[in-house]
């Protein structure tokens, strides 16, 4: 029914991505009456887009490791992973039929390399448990009534209920349904919302005409270090020789912002790549402090002595070559034109004509490639959101509003955020299992 006195549903789920249909699914295996408020044609767009299309649903990493992939936010997931966390995950997916591999870095997936079969699975749970989805239905307002229900208005009708989980993600890739959404509607129900902030995203630089003239080199095994100062005013003998930042044992302090050693790449408006985009959060966050800057050791296994003696060996031992020809020993083709603007010779210089301080300042190139950044790209280009719902205001215990009694909330439109690797989507499954338990515990408690 559909009317200003009678219940709709005992639970009202609104967002029908990884968290929500984890919460309506287990709500209504615990007895409850679920309606499922999808504002898409479908359920678990962004599912189907992440790990490229593999889904990378959770990682091998031990407990302690996990959680320090959070930040500091991390200690708020204890009590829902304790509830459910990886073997549970594994093993309900497995109760469907589908098995998992780990691959590098901790990283599981389905074998079958398809998000598509985790978003089948979800089908079979939510039709194995009754669960009433209505689909192109975007939420515009909840409004608490006199009778301690909602009223849940959206494009295709009202809806009454006692209870009511958020589970509407984030405002990064508005193309599966994540446009923000669940801070607007949090926010008139009292909630605080933590101001939302890309993560995981690629950085723009003030340097974009070089950047650009390396558009699509992909680098390995180099050192990202972003530092709390302008360029030119950094001492790159200050670079960190081993990993600072986010789930890493080490923590920076200013004007450290984070070091990451692995791949990257360069892109026609700044940088992109693994390393950089883990670190994109905290140079996010400082830039609302000042200056921010990014220095890339590409040689970063040789100390500079060391690249100093084999640099200076092949000047002499390849005299008649252009220093372009001996550079290729060094850089990949494409940054080799801008390396040498950069170091002020003319690239048909020969290596025996190059003198100690031309010699030092490719060394100081090799070691120290400097950028500014001006900005994150936009939030819809972001793979995660920062910032959401304040955690201080939703008890862990149940994921249960500490402002309006029957209101939950889980997955990303909480302030929760990781790093890439499977803990974003653990985290939704974890906090929508525990959402939806919780619900059906409120509506099973008003039944006495």
């Amino acid at each position: 029914m559909n009317n200003e006195t009678g219940i709709d549903a005992d639970v009202v789920v609104i967002g029908g991505g990884a968290a929500g249909l984890m919460a309506a699914g287990r709500s209504a295996q615990l007895g409850a009456r679920v309606l499922l408020l999808e504002k898409t044609d479908g359920c678990g767009k962004k599912i189907l887009v992440s790990g490229k299309t593999r889904c990378n649903l959770t990682n091998a990493a031990e407990l302690k490791a996990f959680i320090a992939m959070y930040g500091q936010n991390g200690r708020f997931l204890h009590s829902a992973f304790s509830r459910f966390f990886r073997p549970e995950l594994l093993a309900f997916f497995e109760h469907y039929g589908v098995t998992t591999k780990v691959e590098r870095g901790g990283r599981i997936f389905p074998v079958s390399d398809d998000a598509r079969d985790v978003v089948r699975v979800f089908q079979k749970y939510l039709a194995e448990n009754k669960v009433r989805t209505i689909f192109n239905a975007r939420v515009s307002s909840i409004i608490p009534d006199k009778n301690s229900r909602f009223v849940v208005q959206t494009t295709s009708g009202r809806y009454l209920s006692p209870s009511v989980i958020i589970a509407t993600g984030g405002a990064s890739w508005p193309s599966t349904g994540s446009e923000g959404d669940g801070y607007k509607i949090s926010a008139t129900l009292g909630h605080t919302i933590v101001l939302p902030k890309p993560a995981l995203i690629p950085l723009v630089v003030l340097e974009q005409k070089l950047a650009k003239s390396m558009q699509g080199v992909s680098l390995r095994n180099v050192r990202a270090t972003a530092w709390q100062k302008e360029a030119a005013t950094v001492d790159s003998a200050l670079t960190p020789g081993c990993d600072y930042g986010r789930g890493e044992k080490k923590i920076p302090r200013l004007p450290l912002l984070e070091s990451r050693f692995g791949e990257m790449l360069f892109t026609h408006f700044g940088l992109g790549g693994p390393i950089i985009l883990l670190m994109s959060l905290a140079v996010v966050v400082a830039l609302a402090n000042g200056p921010v800057s990014i220095l890339i050791d590409l040689k970063p296994a040789l100390t500079k002595e060391q690249l100093r003696k084999r640099l200076q060996s092949d000047l002499n031992n390849f005299g008649k070559r252009k220093i372009a020809s001996i550079l290729k020993e060094y850089l990949p083709s494409k940054m080799i034109d801008p390396f040498v603007v950069l170091s002020g010779m003319d690239e048909a210089k020969l290596a025996h004509q190059v003198s100690a301080g031309e010699r030092e300042k490719m060394i100081d190139l090799f070691k120290a490639l400097r950028f500014n950044v001006k900005a994150p790209l936009p939030l819809t280009k972001a793979i995660v959101t920062a910032g959401g719902v304040a955690l201080d205001e939703i008890d862990p215990r149940t994921l249960a509003s500490k402002k309006r009694p029957g209101l939950y909330f889980c997955g990303e439109v909480m302030d929760i955020d990781a790093d890439t690797g499977g803990y974003n989507l653990q985290a939704a499954f974890s906090t929508g299992y525990v959402a939806g338990e919780s619900a059906a515990g409120h509506i099973a408690s008003l039944r006495l």
